[in-house]
């Protein structure tokens, strides 16, 4: 009995420092490529570049609804029942634990259906702004029509190919399924936050490999080959689309930063670029 006991506990210890060993490894490729900060470049970039405003004031009066309506909902149909919830853990500060919690729900659904049904064209417009804006000009050629003039936004054209999906159903089902976990207080919320960003992640760059006219095996395996940095970008960037009110502002930014890192991939100005994936840079000249 004790030799089985043994087996398993030497099993056991052996994946814990496979699964340790694993994510040392993405945390590593993640600290050397940057990608953390691309969701704050992209703040400042967005700041002092009023062409790419544009876009988000031209969508300002459905996202104000849009958010109003969500507030509004969440507060009447779910403080309650997790008030009563939230008294056993919190006890006397439910009251304001609760009001937080239910703002960064909001905030979370919001972005979601903001991002999903109200802005997709915004969004592309400000990611396909942004490349202009850096020079990416012939990149952006490869999905839409582009004008003569100096502002990126009004030199963008017709589309031409459009990545985004009106809807994704894996998407709600895999945040209704994470959401229950912001009852539980920091260490749930991290791990909602983590579990969304490394989903959120892999699709920041569905424009650019779209226009690289990547593959679904190249893009596959360039995700696979830099997980660590698609999710340390994507856990940034959800992070800051769940502060209350400003979700949306930051779905901006965080495309522009998107665009930023996809700019700089382009011009091998990254960790990511230095030696790596040489066959998916051969296969992407071929298909040019």
């Amino acid at each position: 009995m004790s030799g089985v006991v043994e087996s398993v506990q030497a099993k056991a210890q052996e994946v814990a420092k496979e699964d340790y060993d694993r994510a040392k490894a993405l945390i590593n490729d993640a600290a050397k490529s940057g990608s953390y900060l691309y969701p704050i470049k992209g703040i400042f970039y967005f700041l002092s570049h009023r062409s790419l405003w544009k876009p988000l004031l031209k969508k300002l009066a459905p996202i104000v609804t849009l958010s109003v309506g969500v507030v509004t909902g969440m507060f009447f149909f779910t403080y309650v029942p997790q008030l009563a919830l939230m008294t056993f853990v919190n006890g006397p500060l439910a009251v304001l634990t609760t009001a937080v919690l239910v703002l960064n729900e909001s905030s979370a659904v919001i972005s979601f259906l903001s991002r999903n049904f109200v802005m997709q064209d915004a969004l592309l417009d400000t990611f396909d702004g942004t490349l202009v804006s850096r020079g990416a000009t012939n990149l952006v050629s490869e999905g839409r029509e582009l004008k003569s003039g100096r502002d990126p936004i009004q030199r963008l054209g017709k589309v031409l190919k459009n990545p985004f999906q009106r809807f994704s159903p894996k998407a709600l089902i895999r945040y209704v399924m994470y959401l229950p976990l912001n009852f539980i207080p920091v260490v749930g919320t991290v791990a909602f936050i983590i579990l969304q960003g490394r989903s959120r992640g892999s699709t920041v760059h569905d424009r650019y490999f779209q226009l690289k006219r990547w593959s679904a095996s190249q893009k596959a395996q360039w995700l696979s080959e830099h997980a660590g940095p698609y999710s340390a970008f994507g856990v940034l960037a959800t992070l800051l689309e769940m502060v209350p009110v400003a979700s949306v502002f930051f779905s901006f930014t965080n495309a522009v930063g998107a665009a930023l890192w996809a700019a700089d991939i382009e011009n091998k100005e990254t960790e990511m670029t230095d030696g790596t994936a040489p066959g998916l840079r051969e296969a992407a000249k071929k298909a040019e």
